[in-house]
C-alpha cells in the first residue's frame, strides 16, 4: 500500500479512537437519572461516574509522552484502545455503583492515553508542510465528540438502556485496535528511557487528581464549605508546586516541563486552556438552558447543536489549507474569538419563547469560531518543536484543554448559582400582594382554576404556585443571558493576548519535523 493511502488509513484510525474517547466524556450525563434508579444511587453518588472518568483522563494525559517512550508508541496506543474497550464492557456489565465508578476510572486511564497519542501519531503521518491539515483533522474528533455525546447518549438511553452507551464502544474499539496494529508503523527511533520518576508520578497523580475533584465537585458542595474540598485544595496546591519543582530539576522527568521554554508552546498552552474553557463551558450552558428552561429533550437539543458541529467539521480542513498556504494564524484566531463573541451575544438576547430556529445562526457562529481557533492554536503551539518534544507538547496542550474545560464548567456553574439568587431577589422586590396588577392576575388565575373544578383554597394555592413558577423562569432566563454575555466578553478580551505569539516571517507557522 502506498504512503498516501496509508496516511489516510492512519487518519481514520486515530480519529476513531479520539472521537470515542471524547464522546464518552459527555455521553453519560443524560443517562445519569436512569443509572440512579437502576443502581439505587443518589444524585451526589452517581456524579462520581462522571468525575472518576475525567480525573483519570487529566492524570494520564501529561504522562503519555513518557509512557509511549517506555512501551513504544504503537504498543501503548493499541494497549490504551484495548483497555478502553475492555473497561467499556465492564462498565456496561457493572452491577453496583462503586463497581461502575472503578471501571469508569480505568476507562478514563485508557481514554486519556488514546487522546494525546492519537495527535502525535497523526502529526507524524503527515509531511511537515501539512501540519495545519493534520491538526484540522484531529480537531474534528476533539470538537465534534463532546457535542454529539449528549444526543447519542439520549437516543441510546431512550431506545435501549444506559448499559448500551458503553457497549457501543466495543465494535469501534476493536476495529480501531486492529487498524492500529496493521497500519501504524513503529517509530523510526527507539527512545531510551532513564530511571522512572516515581516522585514526579506521585506528585502528578495527587496534585492533578485533587485539583480535578475540586473542580468537578466544588460547586455542588458549596466549595470550601465542605471539609474534603478544603483538604483536597491544599493537597493540590502543595503537590502541584512540588511537581513543577521536581520536573524542572529531575534528570529523567515523567513530564518534561522544560519544553515550555519554547515560547510558541508556552503561549499555545495558555490559549488551549482558553479554548477548553469556551468549548466545554458553552457545551455546558446551552443544553442546560435549552432543556431546563425551554423544555427541549436531550435529542432535540442535540439536533439543534448538530448544524454548528457540521460547520466546525467543514471549517477544519479549510483552515488547515489556509495555514498550509501561509495565512497568518493570529488573524484566524482573532476571527475565531470574534465569532465566539457573536455566538454568545446573540444567545444573550434569547427569550422564553425562543425556538430551535432562533439558535441556528448563533450556533453556526460557534461552529465557525471553534474551527478558526482550534487548528491555528494547535499548529502555533507545536510549530517550534522537534522530534521527541512533539509528544510532550501534544500531551501538555491536551491536558490544558481538559483543565480549561473543567475550570470553565466549574466557574460558569458557580456564576449561574450565585447570579440566580441576585436576580431572584430583584424580581421578588417587585412582587407584592399589595400590587394591584398582581392581585388582578391572581384573581384571574384563581377564577379560571375554580371554573375547572378546583376548590377556592386549592385554586389559590395553585395560583401562587404559577406566580412562583413565572418568577423562577424569569430568574433563570436573566441568569443564563448574563452567563452568555460574560463568556462572550471574556473572549473579546483574549484577542490582544494573541500578540504574545511570535510573528514568523514568510509563513504562518514553521513546519514541524517528527524525525
Amino acid at each position: 500500500m502506498n504512503g498516501a493511502a496509508n496516511k489516510w488509513i492512519i487518519t481514520v484510525t486515530v480519529i476513531l479512537a479520539s472521537m470515542i474517547e471524547l464522546i464518552d466524556t459527555s455521553i453519560v450525563n443524560v443517562a445519569l437519572p436512569q443509572m440512579m434508579g437502576n443502581l439505587g444511587a443518589t444524585l451526589d453518588q452517581i456524579a462520581w461516574v462522571v468525575t472518576g472518568y475525567v480525573v483519570a483522563n487529566v492524570i494520564v494525559i501529561p504522562m503519555t509522552a513518557f509512557l509511549a517512550a517506555l512501551f513504544g508508541r504503537r504498543n501503548y496506543f493499541v494497549g490504551s484502545i484495548l483497555l478502553f474497550t475492555a473497561t467499556s464492557f465492564l462498565c456496561g456489565h457493572a452491577s453496583g455503583l462503586w463497581e461502575l465508578v472503578i471501571f469508569r476510572f480505568l476507562q478514563g486511564v485508557g481514554g486519556g492515553a488514546m487522546l494525546s497519542t492519537s495527535q502525535a501519531i497523526l502529526v507524524e503521518a503527515f509531511p511537515p508542510e501539512q501540519l495545519g491539515l493534520a491538526n484540522g483533522l484531529f480537531g474534528l474528533g476533539v470538537v465534534v465528540g463532546p457535542t454529539i455525546g449528549p444526543t447519542l447518549g439520549g437516543w441510546i438511553t431512550d431506545s435501549y438502556s444506559w448499559r448500551w452507551i458503553f457497549y457501543v464502544n466495543l465494535p469501534i474499539g476493536i476495529v480501531a485496535a486492529l487498524m492500529a496494529m496493521a497500519f501504524i508503523p513503529p517509530p523510526r527511533e527507539v527512545r531510551q528511557v532513564g530511571a522512572i520518576d516515581w516522585a514526579g508520578i506521585g506528585l502528578l497523580v495527587a496534585g492533578i487528581g485533587s485539583l480535578q475533584v475540586v473542580l468537578e465537585r466544588g460547586e455542588s458542595e458549596d466549595w470550601f464549605s465542605a471539609g474534603y474540598i478544603r483538604n483536597l485544595s491544599v493537597v493540590a496546591a502543595v503537590c502541584l508546586a512540588g511537581f513543577i519543582w521536581r520536573e524542572l530539576t529531575a534528570e529523567h522527568p515523567v513530564v518534561d516541563l522544560r519544553v515550555l521554554k519554547n515560547r510558541s508552546l508556552a503561549v499555545g498552552t495558555l490559549f488551549t486552556f482558553i479554548l477548553g474553557f469556551g468549548l466545554y463551558a458553552s457545551v455546558f450552558i446551552f443544553p442546560v438552558f435549552a432543556q431546563n428552561l425551554l423544555g427541549f429533550t436531550a435529542m432535540q437539543t442535540g439536533l439543534i447543536l448538530l448544524p454548528g458541529s457540521l460547520a466546525t467539521a467543514a471549517m477544519m480542513p479549510v483552515v488547515g489549507k489556509l495555514l498550509q498556504r501561509g495565512f497568518p494564524p493570529q488573524i484566524l484566531n482573532a476571527l475565531g474569538f470574534v465569532f465566539f463573541f457573536m455566538f454568545t451575544w446573540l444567545l444573550s438576547h434569547s427569550t422564553l419563547s425562543s425556538g430551535s430556529h432562533d439558535f441556528f445562526w448563533p450556533l453556526i457562529c460557534r461552529g465557525v469560531g471553534l474551527g478558526l481557533l482550534f487548528v491555528p492554536l494547535t499548529t502555533l503551539a507545536l510549530s517550534g518543536l522537534r522530534g521527541k518534544d512533539i509528544p510532550q507538547g501534544s500531551a501538555l496542550t491536551n491536558m490544558m484543554r481538559q483543565l480549561g474545560g473543567s475550570f470553565g464548567v466549574a466557574l460558569v456553574a458557580t456564576f449561574i448559582e450565585r447570579r440566580s439568587w441576585a436576580h431572584r431577589a430583584n424580581l421578588l422586590a417587585h412582587v407584592s400582594v399589595y400590587d394591584p396588577e398582581l392581585r388582578q392576575r391572581l384573581a384571574a388565575v384563581t377564577s379560571g382554576l375554580m371554573a375547572k373544578g378546583s376548590s377556592w383554597f386549592e385554586a389559590q394555592r395553585q395560583a401562587y404556585g404559577a406566580i412562583e413558577g413565572a418568577v423562577l423562569r424569569q430568574t433563570y432566563l436573566l441568569t443564563y443571558m448574563d452567563a452568555f454575555r460574560v463568556t462572550g466578553i471574556f473572549f473579546l478580551f483574549c484577542i490582544p493576548l494573541l500578540l504574545l505569539f511570535k510573528r514568523r516571517k514568510g509563513a504562518a507557522a514553521a513546519p514541524v519535523s517528527m524525525h
